[in-house]
This record gives structure tokens, sequence and C-alpha cells, in this order.
């Protein structure tokens, strides 16, 4: 058995290793010729809009295909918890789906900024606090999600929602509340392994709860004793990235189990996008040498996999 039988899973990873985008000043030497180059040298085979890549559709197109890669998604945050905003968060939306469509992409992701702790434009900056949704703004971000998830389908796309450290749908609670309001035919779930186990739920309980809405996968570990630093000093989301709260499957340091979790995938027949996406001070935790690290990991975990079931 060899590499060439992992071929058929398709695992890109995200620029964020390289350039964060939800932190300026981490990586801002790297550009997009050479986190591409590397990349495709690793043997990825997509990747995400990253702030560093060129905006315009047939140049980044253009781009990507020098190191044969494709576009896989965009992170796209709204507010549709706001009624206010919620026709204008929709028009926008709009063009993002226009957009990923043509970059050829299969899914739009997508994550409620209203009341988190860093990407709500209505507050402060300095307000490190989550604002929990009334039960009128859970409403209205339903009513947004399904009006938004039917786009994506007239587009031949799916909507797949990603809950999120520092954001609204961050705790088990609140992943469970949004897949029970939510219409399962229209809103998927982005299963993110990093951020299942920061919201307190187990990462593989999650995956087995939902798998038949699960459409679309982000690979990350989680540093146990930084986390557990997180939440007993209730350390902000960015400054937990910062001190190194994430890492990549298969780097030591981790918690997390991926074996299970990529035999379920496997086994129940997923076959959407698994994207390594931990991120790091690129200053700390050299890119290319951690996603080269994920890759192999993830490849000769695959594989063994594999020969276990034959």
């Amino acid at each position: 058995m060899n590499r060439n039988e992992t071929h058929h899973f398709r695992i890109g990873i995200a620029p964020i290793s390289w350039v964060n985008d939800d932190i300026p000043g981490l990586g801002d030497h790297y550009t997009q010729d050479q986190v591409l180059s590397e990349m495709a040298s690793i043997g990825y085979i997509s990747t995400e809009m990253g702030r560093l890549f060129m905006q315009d559709p047939p140049s980044l197109k253009a781009k990507l295909d020098e190191y044969g890669i494709q576009l896989a998604s965009k992170f796209v945050g709204t507010l549709f918890s706001d009624t206010s905003r919620l026709e204008e968060e929709l028009q926008s939306f709009g063009e993002w789906v226009k957009y990923l469509k043509e970059m050829g992409c299969e899914y739009v992701i997508v994550c409620e900024m209203g009341g988190s702790m860093h990407w709500d434009p209505r507050r402060s900056q300095e307000d490190m606090t989550i604002q929990k949704l009334t039960a009128n703004e859970w409403d209205t971000l339903v009513e947004g999600l399904h009006r938004a998830a039917k786009m994506c389908q007239e587009n031949g796309m799916r909507l797949v929602y990603h809950f999120h450290a520092g954001t609204v749908v961050e705790t088990r609670e609140e992943i469970d509340r949004l897949m029970a309001r939510t219409d399962p035919d229209l809103v998927h779930l982005l299963y993110d392994t990093g951020h299942a186990l920061y919201g307190g739920y187990d990462p593989l309980e999650l995956l087995k709860k939902y798998e038949d809405r699960i459409k679309y996968v982000h690979l990350k570990d989680v540093r146990r004793d930084v986390l557990e630093r997180v939440r007993q000093e209730n350390i902000d989301f960015r400054t937990a990235v910062v001190r190194g709260l994430f890492t990549v499957p298969g780097d030591e340091e981790g918690c997390i189990d991926f074996e299970p979790i990529f035999k379920e995938l496997i086994e129940k027949g997923y076959d959407g996008w698994w994207i390594v996406e931990a991120e790091q001070d690129p200053a700390v935790a050299h890119p290319f040498k951690y996603a080269k690290m994920a890759k192999e990991y993830i490849d000769s975990t695959i594989l063994s996999i594999k020969a276990q079931n034959q």
C-alpha cells in the first residue's frame, strides 16, 4: 500500500497557518506564491480564501492553477441575528455566493459574528465578552441562515455553518440549539475538531451525533495545558491563539485522538474536504514544518485505517 492510495481523499490546508486573517501582523512577510508553493510541494490539493490572496476571480484562478490547487471555500462572517441588518447582510452574502460559484467552490462557510467578542463591528474592540443572542435574535439568525442556504442551493452549492470560539455558537448547548432550530436539508455543519473541544464538545461524540449533516471538515488539534489556562484565566480567543492554543494533527503536543475520528469519517463515506486549519503564530510554529507534519500524519493514519479494514 502506498501514499497514492490516499489521493482520493480531498486534503487541503488553509493559509491561516502562514498568514493569520484575524490577527494583523502574524505572517505578513509571506507572499501568496511562497504559501501556495509550500502547500503544493507537501501534496495539498486545496486551500481557503485568505487575505494574502488576490481577490479577482480570473487572476486568483490562474494563480491557483499554477500550483495545482483548488479553492475549497471562504469563511463568510454574517450579522443575520440583527433584524435591522438582515436584508443588507443577505445581499452581501449573495455577492460572496456569486464569487465562490465563479471560483468553482461547492461550499460556502458561514459564521455568525453578531455578539462575538472580536468580530462584531457594532461593538467595542475592547469588549472581550460574548453577548449571547436573545430569543428574537435566534429567530432572525435561523431565518437568515435558511434564506442564505437557499441562495447557495440555487447556485449548486451548500451552506456549511462553522461553530467558532468567541462567537454566539461556541458551546455544546449552542451547537445543539443551532442544529435543532435549522432545516437539515438547508443548513449543513462544518465540523471543526479544535473548536468542538474548545466549546466543551468531545469531537468524536459531535461527529457521531451530526454525521449526517457534516459536509465539510476542519482539522486542528488543541494543546490541553493552554486550553486549561485559557479557561481558568478567561483569556480571549485571539490571545489564546497567540499563546499556542491550537496545533495541527500529528503534533505530539496535541490532545485529540484523531484515529477514531478519521475512521468514523471513512467508514461513513464522508467525501468532502479535509482542511487542515490550525491558527498558530508562524514565528513560533514554522508553517511549512507543521503543514508537512499534518499531511504525513493524515496520510499515514488513513493508510493504517484502510489496512485494518481489509
